[in-house]
């Protein structure tokens, strides 16, 4: 008999919290807020988070590393559909859009992982850009250069008449000539994530955009599967070897923090970045004093750059006679990447998987045997 009388109470609980439920949504309908009803799964990225609402999204964009608190607030509305309940704090946006002006490499690589480079109609530099869709449409003039920072050309921008125009609000970009044309800002921080896989889920981000998120989350789900299974190789590895990156550029030695999304990289290949001790997720400069007192014994060495002949090691060594004082020099083990042969800024972003993979080769060559490197490899 008790149970009998439990199971009644759970029954007309129940139906009283879904009666309450039920009112609580109608209540919200006469006040005329909708109700989300789910939020986008957003996994690794921390620099959005979004909430889906019958016809539009609400997405919340702030600094990934926390430096700032700014937020940016984004009202992703379907086109031809009705505003009503979109708060009033957030700048509406119609979506798909379809013409987009591009301000960095890392914004068109997912549109070219989204197979969705029609829809640039303006863009900044084309220094080292591969892509042979988008170097079609620039032949076409269906892509557009509009000058460099700080001086675009403001008329041709109004020309093109994009739907928006993605920036970087935290770097030097010159936009203040952009700012009261009228066009959308949307701000694209995924430069600023820490980690490989919350760089590579900004293709979310962008898909959102374009109305093609479908396609987006099995695309990301690829990459986040292969991704964990190359981690997963070097978790049980007990000796890492230590890695350093960089040179010397006007005196000052470019390096990134140890919570960094290089510093990441390398600790998911297996290794142990040089200034892993360094709490920043940002890049600075410091003398090479700095660096050779913590990089000198390191095992490896890391350079991308832009070399016009073969990079080799007596180059290194003509440019600063030091180098060649460093262990990773002495050892041949520097794990090189020419711009001008391989179209890294273009790609690594979506293809972090990839990117691990060689470096995975590199530092533990028994793990992945069949592997082909893409990006990187020891300087032979």
């Amino acid at each position: 008999m008790k149970t009998f009388y439990l199971l009644l109470f759970c029954i007309i609980l129940s139906a009283f919290s879904s009666c309450n439920q039920t009112g609580n949504r109608q209540n919200k309908k006469l006040s005329g807020e909708q109700p989300a009803e789910t939020a986008t799964d957003i996994r690794y990225a921390k620099g959005f988070k979004v909430n889906d609402f019958a016809n539009y999204k609400l997405v919340d964009v702030t600094d990934p590393s926390g430096e700032s608190d700014i937020v940016y607030k984004y009202a992703l509305l379907e086109r031809g559909t009705d505003k009503k309940g979109i708060p009033p704090d957030y700048e509406v946006i119609e979506i798909p859009v379809q013409k987009v002006i591009c301000m960095t490499t890392l914004q068109i690589s997912n549109f070219i992982k989204l197979n969705a480079t029609a829809g640039i109609v303006g863009m900044t530099s084309t220094r080292f850009l591969f892509n042979e869709k988008i170097n079609e449409q620039l032949k076409e003039k269906k892509t557009t250069k509009i000058g460099i920072e700080g001086e675009f050309d403001t008329e041709l921008i109004l020309a093109l008449n994009p739907d928006i125009i993605l920036v970087s609000p935290f770097k030097r970009g010159g936009y203040e000539t952009i700012r009261n044309m009228d066009i959308p800002l949307i701000s694209f921080l995924g430069y600023k994530e820490s980690s490989p896989l919350g760089q590579a889920e900004w293709i979310k981000f962008t898909a959102m955009l374009l109305g093609l998120e479908e396609q987006a989350n099995k695309q990301f789900e690829e990459i986040e599967k292969r991704y964990m299974e190359l981690m997963a190789l070097t978790e049980s590895i007990e000796k890492k070897p230590t890695v350093m990156s960089g040179e010397l550029h006007s005196g000052n030695w470019y390096v990134v923090g140890g919570d960094s999304y290089l510093a990441q990289l390398f600790r998911d290949a297996g290794a142990t970045y040089f200034m892993q001790n360094d709490n920043e997720s940002g890049g600075f400069y410091v003398d090479f004093e700095t660096v050779y007192s913590q990089g000198a014994n390191t095992d490896y060495w890391r350079i991308v750059n832009s070399h016009n002949e073969a990079f080799t090691y007596e180059t290194l060594k003509q440019s600063d006679a030091r180098y060649a004082d460093f262990k990773a020099f002495k050892e041949k083990k520097l794990i090189y990447c020419n711009l001008r042969e391989k179209p890294f800024y273009e790609n690594t972003p979506v293809e972090p998987e990839v990117v691990l993979a060689d470096l995975i080769k590199i530092f533990h060559p028994s793990l992945l045997p069949e592997h082909t490197p893409v990006y990187y490899e020891l300087l032979k």
